[in-house]
Protein backbone atom coordinates (compact mmCIF):
# COMPACT_ATOMS: atom_id res chain seq x y z
CA UNK A 1 0.00 0.00 0.00
CA UNK A 2 1.31 3.18 -0.95
CA UNK A 3 1.31 6.09 1.25
CA UNK A 4 3.47 9.15 0.39
CA UNK A 5 2.71 12.55 1.65
CA UNK A 6 5.46 14.29 1.28
CA UNK A 7 4.74 14.94 -2.61
CA UNK A 8 1.64 16.68 -1.74
CA UNK A 9 2.21 19.45 0.13
CA UNK A 10 2.95 22.77 -0.35
CA UNK A 11 6.50 24.08 -1.08
CA UNK A 12 8.17 25.77 1.70
CA UNK A 13 10.52 28.56 0.70
CA UNK A 14 12.63 31.19 1.91
CA UNK A 15 13.27 35.18 0.56
CA UNK A 16 15.56 37.18 2.17
CA UNK A 17 16.61 40.69 0.55
CA UNK A 18 14.07 42.23 2.59
CA UNK A 19 10.44 44.05 1.97
CA UNK A 20 11.89 45.08 -1.76
CA UNK A 21 12.28 41.55 -3.07
CA UNK A 22 9.30 40.16 -1.61
CA UNK A 23 6.64 38.68 -3.96
CA UNK A 24 3.56 36.93 -3.34
CA UNK A 25 -0.51 37.16 -4.16
CA UNK A 26 -0.84 37.23 0.10
CA UNK A 27 1.18 38.17 2.59
CA UNK A 28 -0.02 36.91 6.68
CA UNK A 29 0.29 39.09 9.50
CA UNK A 30 -0.38 38.60 12.94
CA UNK A 31 -2.42 41.03 15.47
CA UNK A 32 -3.14 40.66 19.29
CA UNK A 33 -6.37 42.01 20.41
CA UNK A 34 -6.61 45.94 20.35
CA UNK A 35 -3.18 46.23 17.89
CA UNK A 36 -2.66 47.52 14.66
CA UNK A 37 -1.00 44.55 12.51
CA UNK A 38 1.54 46.97 11.16
CA UNK A 39 2.96 47.45 14.85
CA UNK A 40 3.83 44.04 14.90
CA UNK A 41 4.87 43.95 10.86
CA UNK A 42 6.97 47.25 10.32
CA UNK A 43 8.14 45.62 7.10
CA UNK A 44 4.50 45.95 5.47
CA UNK A 45 5.04 49.77 5.62
CA UNK A 46 7.85 48.74 2.68
CA UNK A 47 6.40 45.46 1.17
CA UNK A 48 2.60 46.64 1.24
CA UNK A 49 2.68 50.93 2.01
CA UNK A 50 -0.82 51.15 0.54
CA UNK A 51 -1.80 48.88 3.84
CA UNK A 52 -1.05 51.42 6.42
CA UNK A 53 -3.59 53.91 4.83
CA UNK A 54 -6.29 51.09 4.24
CA UNK A 55 -9.47 52.22 6.02
CA UNK A 56 -10.59 48.82 7.17
CA UNK A 57 -7.80 48.54 8.82
CA UNK A 58 -9.78 50.19 11.89
CA UNK A 59 -12.34 47.79 11.73
CA UNK A 60 -10.20 44.70 12.72
CA UNK A 61 -10.19 43.88 16.23
CA UNK A 62 -7.50 41.31 16.27
CA UNK A 63 -10.19 38.61 18.19
CA UNK A 64 -8.72 35.11 18.29
CA UNK A 65 -8.99 33.43 15.14
CA UNK A 66 -10.14 36.55 13.17
CA UNK A 67 -9.68 37.59 9.68
CA UNK A 68 -9.50 40.50 7.50
CA UNK A 69 -8.59 40.31 3.48
CA UNK A 70 -7.21 43.49 2.33
CA UNK A 71 -6.69 44.61 -1.26
CA UNK A 72 -4.21 46.65 -3.15
CA UNK A 73 -4.07 46.97 -6.80
CA UNK A 74 -3.52 43.90 -8.38
CA UNK A 75 -0.75 44.60 -10.54
CA UNK A 76 1.46 45.07 -7.05
CA UNK A 77 4.03 42.30 -6.21
CA UNK A 78 1.86 41.96 -2.51
CA UNK A 79 -1.79 42.97 -3.77
CA UNK A 80 -3.05 41.54 -0.94
CA UNK A 81 -2.78 41.30 2.81
CA UNK A 82 -4.27 38.88 5.25
CA UNK A 83 -4.77 39.80 8.93
CA UNK A 84 -4.51 37.25 11.30
CA UNK A 85 -6.45 37.81 15.36
CA UNK A 86 -4.41 36.17 17.94
CA UNK A 87 -6.70 37.28 20.97
CA UNK A 88 -5.14 39.06 24.09
CA UNK A 89 -1.46 39.42 23.79
CA UNK A 90 -1.15 37.75 27.92
CA UNK A 91 -3.39 34.53 26.27
CA UNK A 92 -1.05 34.52 23.24
CA UNK A 93 0.11 30.35 22.40
CA UNK A 94 2.02 28.56 19.91
CA UNK A 95 -1.75 26.84 19.33
CA UNK A 96 -2.84 29.83 18.63
CA UNK A 97 -0.28 30.86 15.75
CA UNK A 98 -0.90 26.65 14.45
CA UNK A 99 -4.83 27.73 14.49
CA UNK A 100 -4.77 30.79 13.01
CA UNK A 101 -2.21 29.70 10.00
CA UNK A 102 -3.93 26.60 9.30
CA UNK A 103 -7.41 28.50 8.93
CA UNK A 104 -5.57 31.35 6.82
CA UNK A 105 -3.94 28.71 3.96
CA UNK A 106 -7.85 27.26 3.94
CA UNK A 107 -9.09 30.78 3.00
CA UNK A 108 -6.29 31.32 0.60
CA UNK A 109 -7.04 27.75 -1.12
CA UNK A 110 -10.76 29.28 -1.45
CA UNK A 111 -9.38 32.50 -3.14
CA UNK A 112 -6.88 30.21 -5.46
CA UNK A 113 -3.94 32.09 -4.44
CA UNK A 114 -0.59 29.94 -5.53
CA UNK A 115 1.44 31.49 -3.10
CA UNK A 116 1.57 33.21 0.14
CA UNK A 117 4.39 35.38 2.20
CA UNK A 118 4.91 35.07 5.89
CA UNK A 119 7.55 37.82 7.32
CA UNK A 120 9.05 35.90 9.87
CA UNK A 121 10.17 38.92 11.57
CA UNK A 122 7.03 38.72 13.07
CA UNK A 123 7.57 35.88 15.50
CA UNK A 124 10.18 38.37 17.64
CA UNK A 125 7.27 40.59 18.66
CA UNK A 126 5.18 37.70 20.20
CA UNK A 127 6.06 35.31 23.41
CA UNK A 128 7.30 31.99 22.69
CA UNK A 129 10.38 32.02 20.68
CA UNK A 130 10.91 33.07 17.29
CA UNK A 131 11.39 29.29 16.16
CA UNK A 132 9.66 27.95 18.03
CA UNK A 133 6.85 29.91 16.51
CA UNK A 134 7.86 29.62 12.99
CA UNK A 135 7.88 25.69 13.14
CA UNK A 136 4.39 25.59 14.67
CA UNK A 137 2.96 28.17 12.27
CA UNK A 138 4.30 26.13 9.61
CA UNK A 139 3.19 22.80 10.48
CA UNK A 140 -0.36 24.85 11.09
CA UNK A 141 -0.70 25.99 7.52
CA UNK A 142 0.80 22.73 6.02
CA UNK A 143 -2.05 20.49 8.55
CA UNK A 144 -4.87 23.82 7.55
CA UNK A 145 -5.01 22.43 4.10
CA UNK A 146 -5.22 18.09 4.93
CA UNK A 147 -7.77 16.52 2.55
CA UNK A 148 -8.29 12.94 2.33
CA UNK A 149 -9.46 12.61 -1.69
CA UNK A 150 -7.36 9.95 -2.69
CA UNK A 151 -11.00 7.28 -2.62
CA UNK A 152 -12.95 9.75 -4.55
CA UNK A 153 -13.66 11.07 -7.78
CA UNK A 154 -12.39 15.06 -8.50
CA UNK A 155 -14.85 18.11 -8.64
CA UNK A 156 -14.70 20.44 -10.60
CA UNK A 157 -15.32 23.09 -8.22
CA UNK A 158 -11.88 21.27 -5.69
CA UNK A 159 -9.49 24.30 -5.40
CA UNK A 160 -5.83 23.32 -5.70
CA UNK A 161 -4.00 23.71 -2.52
CA UNK A 162 -0.97 27.12 -2.57
CA UNK A 163 2.04 25.57 -4.45
CA UNK A 164 4.18 27.58 -1.75
CA UNK A 165 4.71 29.44 1.54
CA UNK A 166 7.43 31.92 1.71
CA UNK A 167 9.01 32.92 4.75
CA UNK A 168 10.34 35.96 4.16
CA UNK A 169 13.18 38.09 6.03
CA UNK A 170 14.82 41.64 5.74
CA UNK A 171 18.24 40.19 5.76
CA UNK A 172 19.93 38.78 3.28
CA UNK A 173 20.37 35.72 4.47
CA UNK A 174 18.25 33.24 6.47
CA UNK A 175 19.02 33.99 10.43
CA UNK A 176 20.49 31.22 12.42
CA UNK A 177 17.65 28.51 13.10
CA UNK A 178 15.02 29.89 10.94
CA UNK A 179 16.40 27.93 8.56
CA UNK A 180 16.07 24.38 10.34
CA UNK A 181 12.43 25.39 12.73
CA UNK A 182 10.81 25.58 8.73
CA UNK A 183 11.99 22.42 8.21
CA UNK A 184 11.19 20.67 11.16
CA UNK A 185 7.32 22.22 11.16
CA UNK A 186 7.26 20.80 7.51
CA UNK A 187 8.25 16.89 8.40
CA UNK A 188 5.91 17.11 11.63
CA UNK A 189 3.08 18.24 9.15
CA UNK A 190 4.11 15.33 6.88
CA UNK A 191 4.08 12.56 9.89
CA UNK A 192 0.54 13.59 10.75
CA UNK A 193 -0.56 13.40 7.55
CA UNK A 194 0.69 10.34 6.89
CA UNK A 195 -0.87 9.35 10.95
CA UNK A 196 -4.43 10.68 9.12
CA UNK A 197 -3.71 9.03 5.81
CA UNK A 198 -3.91 5.78 7.81
CA UNK A 199 -6.37 6.29 9.69
CA UNK A 200 -9.24 7.46 7.26
CA UNK A 201 -8.30 4.62 5.21
CA UNK A 202 -11.19 2.21 4.99
CA UNK A 203 -10.75 -1.07 6.74
CA UNK A 204 -11.25 -3.30 3.43
CA UNK A 205 -8.07 -1.46 2.06
CA UNK A 206 -5.76 -1.46 4.93
CA UNK A 207 -5.91 -4.60 6.60
CA UNK A 208 -3.18 -5.76 8.82
CA UNK A 209 -1.42 -6.86 5.64
CA UNK A 210 -1.50 -3.34 4.33
CA UNK A 211 -0.20 -1.73 7.29
CA UNK A 212 2.59 -3.58 7.08
CA UNK A 213 3.16 -2.85 3.33
CA UNK A 214 2.82 0.96 4.41
CA UNK A 215 4.95 0.26 7.35
CA UNK A 216 8.23 -1.31 4.25
CA UNK A 217 7.41 1.36 2.12
CA UNK A 218 8.55 4.22 5.21
CA UNK A 219 11.66 1.81 6.16
CA UNK A 220 12.71 1.80 2.67
CA UNK A 221 12.20 5.41 2.05
CA UNK A 222 14.51 6.11 5.05
CA UNK A 223 17.10 3.44 4.94
CA UNK A 224 15.02 1.96 8.16
CA UNK A 225 15.02 -2.08 9.34
CA UNK A 226 11.06 -3.65 8.83
CA UNK A 227 10.13 -6.91 10.17
CA UNK A 228 6.71 -8.15 9.99
CA UNK A 229 5.95 -11.30 11.97
CA UNK A 230 2.62 -13.40 10.26
CA UNK A 231 0.61 -16.02 11.91
CA UNK A 232 2.53 -18.82 11.74
CA UNK A 233 5.39 -16.81 13.17
CA UNK A 234 3.49 -15.22 16.01
CA UNK A 235 2.42 -18.83 16.78
CA UNK A 236 6.01 -20.11 16.73
CA UNK A 237 7.12 -17.00 19.17
CA UNK A 238 4.03 -18.04 21.71
CA UNK A 239 2.01 -14.26 20.91
CA UNK A 240 -0.87 -15.91 21.51
CA UNK A 241 -2.74 -12.76 23.14
CA UNK A 242 -2.29 -10.99 19.56
CA UNK A 243 -3.37 -14.34 18.01
CA UNK A 244 -6.75 -14.34 19.72
CA UNK A 245 -7.55 -11.24 18.93
CA UNK A 246 -6.84 -11.57 15.14
CA UNK A 247 -8.82 -15.12 15.40
CA UNK A 248 -12.01 -14.54 13.81
CA UNK A 249 -11.23 -12.29 10.94
CA UNK A 250 -9.92 -13.94 7.24
CA UNK A 251 -6.92 -10.91 7.38
CA UNK A 252 -4.39 -12.30 9.28
CA UNK A 253 -2.89 -10.34 12.08
CA UNK A 254 0.51 -8.73 11.54
CA UNK A 255 3.22 -7.97 14.27
CA UNK A 256 5.30 -4.50 12.88
CA UNK A 257 8.62 -3.57 13.48
CA UNK A 258 10.43 -0.86 12.26
CA UNK A 259 14.12 0.16 13.28
CA UNK A 260 15.41 4.17 13.07
CA UNK A 261 19.09 3.55 13.82
CA UNK A 262 21.44 6.52 12.56
CA UNK A 263 24.79 5.70 11.96
CA UNK A 264 26.80 6.11 15.23
CA UNK A 265 23.69 5.28 17.49
CA UNK A 266 23.23 1.50 16.20
CA UNK A 267 24.03 0.47 19.76
CA UNK A 268 22.41 3.04 21.94
CA UNK A 269 19.65 1.67 24.13
CA UNK A 270 16.33 2.37 22.27
CA UNK A 271 13.25 4.75 22.45
CA UNK A 272 10.72 1.99 21.94
CA UNK A 273 7.24 3.07 20.43
CA UNK A 274 4.41 0.54 21.12
CA UNK A 275 1.30 1.71 18.80
CA UNK A 276 -2.03 -1.01 18.73
CA UNK A 277 -3.21 -1.51 15.45
CA UNK A 278 -6.57 -2.88 15.12
CA UNK A 279 -7.47 -1.92 11.70
CA UNK A 280 -11.11 -2.20 12.46
CA UNK A 281 -12.87 -3.40 15.80
CA UNK A 282 -16.18 -4.69 15.55
CA UNK A 283 -16.30 -5.71 19.04
CA UNK A 284 -15.90 -9.48 18.01
CA UNK A 285 -18.51 -11.82 19.05
CA UNK A 286 -19.16 -8.85 22.14
CA UNK A 287 -20.25 -6.84 19.02
CA UNK A 288 -20.61 -3.15 19.65
CA UNK A 289 -24.06 -0.78 18.73
CA UNK A 290 -23.53 -0.24 15.13
CA UNK A 291 -23.50 3.73 15.39
CA UNK A 292 -20.36 5.26 14.64
CA UNK A 293 -18.99 1.92 14.34
CA UNK A 294 -17.63 3.19 11.17
CA UNK A 295 -14.83 4.82 12.97
CA UNK A 296 -13.41 1.79 14.24
CA UNK A 297 -11.31 1.57 11.04
CA UNK A 298 -9.31 3.97 13.39
CA UNK A 299 -8.60 1.92 16.03
CA UNK A 300 -5.35 1.61 14.68
CA UNK A 301 -4.63 5.26 15.45
CA UNK A 302 -1.71 4.38 17.58
CA UNK A 303 0.12 2.13 15.15
CA UNK A 304 -0.66 5.68 12.69
CA UNK A 305 1.15 7.82 15.08
CA UNK A 306 3.87 5.64 16.18
CA UNK A 307 4.82 5.40 12.03
CA UNK A 308 3.77 9.29 11.30
CA UNK A 309 6.56 10.05 14.27
CA UNK A 310 9.26 7.69 12.96
CA UNK A 311 8.48 9.42 9.26
CA UNK A 312 9.34 13.21 10.62
CA UNK A 313 12.24 11.54 12.70
CA UNK A 314 13.55 10.17 10.16
CA UNK A 315 13.32 13.27 7.75
CA UNK A 316 14.61 15.14 10.89
CA UNK A 317 18.04 13.15 10.77
CA UNK A 318 17.78 12.53 14.45
CA UNK A 319 20.71 11.04 16.33
CA UNK A 320 18.53 8.82 18.15
CA UNK A 321 17.77 5.00 17.90
CA UNK A 322 13.87 4.73 17.57
CA UNK A 323 12.30 1.12 17.34
CA UNK A 324 8.35 1.23 16.63
CA UNK A 325 6.23 -2.19 17.72
CA UNK A 326 2.98 -2.44 16.22
CA UNK A 327 0.43 -5.41 17.42
CA UNK A 328 -1.75 -5.59 14.11
CA UNK A 329 -5.25 -7.42 13.48
CA UNK A 330 -8.78 -7.51 13.00
CA UNK A 331 -11.69 -8.04 15.88
CA UNK A 332 -14.32 -10.00 13.85
CA UNK A 333 -16.93 -12.37 15.35
CA UNK A 334 -17.32 -15.95 13.47
CA UNK A 335 -16.91 -19.33 14.28
CA UNK A 336 -13.54 -19.59 15.22
CA UNK A 337 -13.52 -16.11 17.29
CA UNK A 338 -12.06 -15.85 20.49
CA UNK A 339 -15.04 -15.99 23.31
CA UNK A 340 -15.80 -14.49 26.73
CA UNK A 341 -14.18 -17.13 29.11
CA UNK A 342 -11.44 -18.17 26.70
CA UNK A 343 -8.40 -18.64 28.43
CA UNK A 344 -4.82 -17.60 26.27
CA UNK A 345 -1.07 -18.08 27.34
CA UNK A 346 0.32 -14.66 26.20
CA UNK A 347 4.15 -14.16 25.13
CA UNK A 348 5.22 -13.57 28.69
CA UNK A 349 3.95 -16.75 29.76
CA UNK A 350 0.98 -15.62 31.87
CA UNK A 351 -2.49 -17.16 31.34
CA UNK A 352 -5.24 -14.36 30.50
CA UNK A 353 -8.88 -15.22 30.99
CA UNK A 354 -10.91 -13.11 28.24
CA UNK A 355 -14.22 -11.55 29.67
CA UNK A 356 -14.95 -9.13 27.41
CA UNK A 357 -13.88 -9.50 23.23
CA UNK A 358 -14.46 -5.64 23.03
CA UNK A 359 -11.62 -5.25 25.16
CA UNK A 360 -9.20 -6.88 22.86
CA UNK A 361 -6.69 -3.86 22.45
CA UNK A 362 -5.03 -4.38 25.71
CA UNK A 363 -4.31 -8.09 24.29
CA UNK A 364 -2.35 -7.32 21.26
CA UNK A 365 -0.39 -4.74 23.75
CA UNK A 366 0.65 -6.86 26.55
CA UNK A 367 2.53 -9.21 23.53
CA UNK A 368 4.33 -6.01 22.13
CA UNK A 369 5.20 -5.20 25.48
CA UNK A 370 6.91 -8.54 26.34
CA UNK A 371 8.43 -8.97 22.57
CA UNK A 372 9.87 -5.27 22.80
CA UNK A 373 11.46 -6.10 26.57
CA UNK A 374 12.79 -9.38 25.40
CA UNK A 375 14.49 -8.27 22.40
CA UNK A 376 16.23 -4.93 23.30
CA UNK A 377 17.30 -3.24 26.39
CA UNK A 378 15.39 -0.21 26.14
CA UNK A 379 15.72 3.47 27.30
CA UNK A 380 12.20 3.69 27.70
CA UNK A 381 8.70 2.29 26.55
CA UNK A 382 5.69 4.66 25.52
CA UNK A 383 2.66 2.54 24.34
CA UNK A 384 -0.38 4.49 22.23
CA UNK A 385 -3.18 2.96 21.99
CA UNK A 386 -7.17 4.02 21.45
CA UNK A 387 -7.80 1.51 24.12
CA UNK A 388 -10.53 2.28 26.32
CA UNK A 389 -13.78 4.00 25.96
CA UNK A 390 -14.01 4.78 29.68
CA UNK A 391 -10.76 7.41 29.11
CA UNK A 392 -12.79 9.25 26.80
CA UNK A 393 -16.00 8.99 29.05
CA UNK A 394 -13.96 10.79 31.52
CA UNK A 395 -11.85 13.11 29.79
CA UNK A 396 -13.69 13.71 26.73
CA UNK A 397 -12.37 14.42 22.96
CA UNK A 398 -9.29 17.26 23.67
CA UNK A 399 -7.59 15.00 26.45
CA UNK A 400 -5.78 11.74 26.17
CA UNK A 401 -5.21 9.76 29.58
CA UNK A 402 -1.30 9.52 30.59
CA UNK A 403 -0.42 6.58 32.84
CA UNK A 404 3.05 5.83 34.41
CA UNK A 405 4.67 5.69 37.57
CA UNK A 406 7.67 7.72 36.55
CA UNK A 407 7.03 11.32 37.62
CA UNK A 408 9.64 12.10 35.20
CA UNK A 409 8.55 10.79 32.09
CA UNK A 410 5.17 11.97 32.83
CA UNK A 411 6.52 15.32 32.73
CA UNK A 412 8.27 15.36 29.74
CA UNK A 413 5.25 13.53 27.91
CA UNK A 414 3.26 16.53 29.46
CA UNK A 415 5.96 19.30 28.89
CA UNK A 416 5.84 17.69 24.72
CA UNK A 417 1.77 17.51 24.57
CA UNK A 418 1.93 21.48 25.89
CA UNK A 419 4.39 22.48 23.14
CA UNK A 420 2.68 20.77 20.59
CA UNK A 421 -1.11 20.95 21.02
CA UNK A 422 -1.49 16.90 22.28
CA UNK A 423 -3.15 17.67 26.02
CA UNK A 424 -2.68 14.80 28.29
CA UNK A 425 -4.13 14.33 31.64
CA UNK A 426 -2.52 11.89 34.45
CA UNK A 427 -4.07 9.50 35.76
CA UNK A 428 -3.59 6.60 38.65
CA UNK A 429 -1.95 3.38 37.98
CA UNK A 430 -4.10 2.87 41.35
CA UNK A 431 -2.41 -0.33 42.91
CA UNK A 432 -5.45 -1.64 44.88
CA UNK A 433 -7.36 -1.93 41.58
CA UNK A 434 -5.00 -4.90 40.97
CA UNK A 435 -7.90 -7.14 42.77
CA UNK A 436 -10.00 -6.30 39.75
CA UNK A 437 -8.41 -8.28 37.60
CA UNK A 438 -7.81 -11.26 39.71
CA UNK A 439 -9.42 -14.89 37.54
CA UNK A 440 -10.73 -17.90 39.09
CA UNK A 441 -8.96 -20.35 36.29
CA UNK A 442 -6.23 -18.33 35.33
CA UNK A 443 -3.16 -16.10 35.94
CA UNK A 444 -4.56 -12.69 35.34
CA UNK A 445 -8.03 -11.65 33.99
CA UNK A 446 -7.63 -8.79 30.86
CA UNK A 447 -10.40 -6.67 32.58
CA UNK A 448 -12.14 -5.57 35.68
CA UNK A 449 -15.15 -3.28 36.44
CA UNK A 450 -16.93 -1.01 34.26
CA UNK A 451 -15.79 1.82 36.75
CA UNK A 452 -12.25 2.54 36.13
CA UNK A 453 -12.11 0.95 32.99
CA UNK A 454 -9.17 3.22 32.00
CA UNK A 455 -7.14 2.62 35.16
CA UNK A 456 -7.76 -1.37 34.60
CA UNK A 457 -6.52 -1.74 31.25
CA UNK A 458 -3.60 0.41 32.32
CA UNK A 459 -2.84 -1.79 35.57
CA UNK A 460 -3.17 -4.78 32.87
CA UNK A 461 -0.60 -3.77 30.88
CA UNK A 462 1.88 -2.89 33.66
CA UNK A 463 1.69 -6.31 34.56
CA UNK A 464 3.66 -7.08 31.64
CA UNK A 465 6.30 -4.27 32.22
CA UNK A 466 9.47 -5.64 33.56
CA UNK A 467 11.00 -4.35 37.16
CA UNK A 468 13.22 -1.00 36.37
CA UNK A 469 11.39 -0.88 32.82
CA UNK A 470 10.26 2.85 31.79
CA UNK A 471 7.47 3.15 30.44
CA UNK A 472 4.39 5.07 29.89
CA UNK A 473 0.93 4.06 28.84
CA UNK A 474 -0.84 7.11 26.27
CA UNK A 475 -4.51 6.27 25.99
CA UNK A 476 -5.89 8.38 23.11
CA UNK A 477 -9.71 7.17 22.69
CA UNK A 478 -11.37 10.56 22.10
CA UNK A 479 -8.84 12.51 20.49
CA UNK A 480 -8.09 10.28 17.63
CA UNK A 481 -10.99 11.24 15.55
CA UNK A 482 -12.75 14.71 14.93
CA UNK A 483 -16.18 14.78 14.59
CA UNK A 484 -16.51 18.18 14.29
CA UNK A 485 -14.05 19.89 11.75
CA UNK A 486 -11.71 22.21 13.28
CA UNK A 487 -9.11 25.33 11.93
CA UNK A 488 -6.06 22.21 11.59
CA UNK A 489 -8.17 18.97 11.00
CA UNK A 490 -11.18 17.70 8.62
CA UNK A 491 -14.23 15.60 10.07
CA UNK A 492 -12.15 12.03 10.68
CA UNK A 493 -8.53 11.17 11.83
CA UNK A 494 -6.53 13.96 13.74
CA UNK A 495 -3.26 12.02 14.03
CA UNK A 496 -3.07 12.36 17.46
CA UNK A 497 -0.28 12.10 19.53
CA UNK A 498 2.73 12.00 16.30
CA UNK A 499 4.06 15.23 17.41
CA UNK A 500 4.28 13.87 21.12
CA UNK A 501 6.34 11.14 20.19
CA UNK A 502 8.63 13.56 17.69
CA UNK A 503 9.45 15.49 20.70
CA UNK A 504 10.14 12.88 23.09
CA UNK A 505 12.81 11.00 20.46
CA UNK A 506 14.31 15.00 19.68
CA UNK A 507 14.45 15.77 23.43
CA UNK A 508 15.79 12.55 25.01
CA UNK A 509 14.15 10.34 27.73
Amino acid sequence: MSVNVKERLVDIRFQTGGPAAWKAPVMLVFACKGENPADNCPEIADAAPWFTIAPGVRDFSGDKLEQALFHGHPDLALPRVLALGLGPRESVTPDIFRRAAAAALARCRTLGLEGVLLPAGQFARFPGGPTRLAEETVCGALLGLYRFTRLRTPKEDDKPDPRRLTLGFTENSVPDGFHAAARRGEHAAVGVALARDLANTPPNILTPAALGEAAEELARRHGMACTLLDRAALAELGCNALLAVGRGSAREPRLIVVEYAPRGHEEDKPLIFIGKGLTFDSGGICIKPPQNMHTMKSDMAGAAAVLGALEAVALDDLPRRVIAVLPCAENMPDGDAMRPGDVVTSLAGKTVEILNTDAEGRLALCDALTYAQRNWTPAAVVDIATLTGACAVALGQEVAGLFTDDDALAERIAAAGRVVGDNYWRLPLWEPYQEHLKSEVADISHMGPREGGAINAALFLKNFVEPGVRWAHLDIAGTDWAFKKTPLSPVGAVGFGVRTLIELARGGV
